[in-house]
């Protein structure tokens, strides 16, 4: 039996969907149905907070690309989220 993890594309599918939710919830995307951008920082939170549990649930379970793919995720949601919640301060 091995140690590494087993491949799996609904895990990707899963983090690009969170991914994409934040940037709309940022104001990066604009609503499919209004086709307005709009910020709604909580919304926001609660997905990176969501995807940051994931990974520290998930460490050494994924494989290389899944825990890239996710790390990448954060590591471009987190400053667009404290550029908004700058933006909304002022």
């Amino acid at each position: 039996m091995s140690d590494t993890p087993e491949p799996d594309p609904r895990f990707n599918e899963f983090v690009i969907l969170q991914a994409q939710n934040a940037g709309l919830f940022l104001g990066q995307l604009p609503n499919p149905h209004t086709g307005v951008k709009s910020v709604k920082l909580r919304a926001a939170k609660s997905v990176i907070d969501s995807l940051e549990m994931l990974a520290s649930k998930t460490r050494g379970n994924l494989t290389a690309s899944e825990a890239k793919l996710l790390t990448a995720a954060l590591r471009n949601l987190k400053p667009l989220y404290q550029s908004a919640l700058a933006a909304a301060d002022e």
